[in-house]
C-alpha cells in the first residue's frame, strides 16, 4: 500500500511546457495575421451573376454614390489615392486591393481610382460585387 501511494503522489502533470507552446503559437498567429483596412462607407454594390472570392485583401477602397472616395475610414481626394494605397501596402505587403464601387457611382471615377491603385503598385486589383 505504501508503494502505491508514493507512485500516485509523484504522477503530477506539469502544464508549463504546454502553456509555453500555446503562447508561442498565439504570438505567431498575431504576427502573421493580415489586417484589413475598412473603407468606412456603406456601399450598395452592383449585382453580378458571375463572381469569385478573393483570398487576401489588405486594402479596401470605397467609391460612394456621389463619387466620394474612402480609404481606412477617411475621405480621400483622388490625387492622394495613390500615396495612401502605397502606404497601406507597405504596412501589409502581399495583399491585394478591392474597390467597392456603389452602383450609382460614375464609371469614370471608378476607372480613375483603379488607375491610381495600379500605379501604387498593388499586385492585384478587384472590384467588389454582390451575387444575384
Amino acid at each position: 500500500m505504501a508503494r502505491k501511494r508514493i507512485q500516485a503522489e509523484g504522477a503530477e502533470v506539469d502544464l508549463t511546457p504546454m502553456l509555453d507552446i500555446v503562447f508561442i503559437m498565439l504570438i505567431f498567429f498575431i504576427v502573421t495575421a493580415t489586417f484589413i483596412k475598412e473603407p468606412g462607407l456603406d456601399i450598395d454594390r452592383p449585382v453580378a451573376e458571375e463572381s469569385s472570392k478573393v483570398k487576401t485583401i489588405s486594402v479596401l477602397v470605397a467609391v460612394g454614390p456621389r463619387n466620394e472616395i474612402y480609404i481606412d475610414k477617411r475621405e480621400v481626394d483622388l490625387r492622394s489615392v495613390r500615396a495612401t494605397v502605397e502606404r497601406l501596402l507597405l504596412e501589409n505587403p502581399g495583399g491585394g486591393v478591392v474597390i467597392q464601387a456603389d452602383k450609382d457611382a460614375e464609371m469614370g471615377t471608378v476607372i480613375e481610382v483603379m488607375d491610381q491603385v495600379q500605379l501604387a503598385g498593388a499586385p492585384k486589383v478587384d472590384i467588389s460585387t454582390t451575387k444575384d
